[in-house]
């Protein structure tokens, strides 16, 4: 694949965090650290999608939400935009546990045909840590016109891979969206 960019989706009200998602600790470091470690072997290629300066201390570039409050896929959207790459890799700040493995299978097994490459197991979908072609833009242009924000519409919507991973895998791409859901990630890792 040719160069890939990395975009990290910081945005979100956090609301059943209370706080910014991808700044919570997790093994004494913030979730967005753990993320960056699992990206620096395959690419430094990397942006931060968000307006909030909390994350200044990093040294990628960060860019606002174009259409705000549109959740993920309006995430999606600006960094598509702002792309100058055919292929990008799209993830959430809340996976702490995702690791340079998973994300350099997603890249080899990515079929160039696929607009959207995502990983997924029987029981779920993992919209956010996938592969996203610009050519998807006009479509989610339109849903965010419309208003119809759901990532598996998109998905249904155009050329998409998915990738199958066992139930097992399910636990390194979870995101982690409140405090009892750190919680039982300690619980489970200790």
């Amino acid at each position: 694949m040719e160069t890939l960019t990395v975009f990290i989706l910081c945005g979100g009200k956090s609301s059943r965090m209370q706080s910014e998602k991808g700044l919570v600790l997790f093994q004494e470091k913030p979730f967005i650290e753990h993320i960056i470690k699992a990206i620096l072997p395959i690419t430094e290629n990397i942006k931060l999608i968000t307006a909030t300066k909390e994350y200044d201390y990093l040294p990628y570039e960060k860019i606002p939400d174009i259409v705000l409050d549109k959740g993920p896929l309006g995430g999606i959207f600006t960094a598509l935009t702002y792309s100058e790459n055919q292929f990008n890799l799209i993830l959430s700040c809340d996976i702490p546990l995702i690791s340079t493995g998973l994300l350099s299978e997603l890249i080899s097994k990515h079929n160039e045909e696929a607009e959207i490459t995502i990983f997924a197991s029987e029981s779920r979908m993992h919209p956010l840590i996938g592969i996203y072609s610009k050519k998807v833009l006009p479509v989610i242009k339109s849903a965010i016109d419309n208003n119809d924000l759901k990532m598996m519409n998109l998905i249904a919507n155009v050329p998409h891979q998915i990738i199958k991973i066992e139930e097992s895998e399910n636990f390194h791409l979870t995101n982690i969206n409140s405090a009892d859901e750190l919680n039982d990630l300690n619980i489970n890792l200790s």
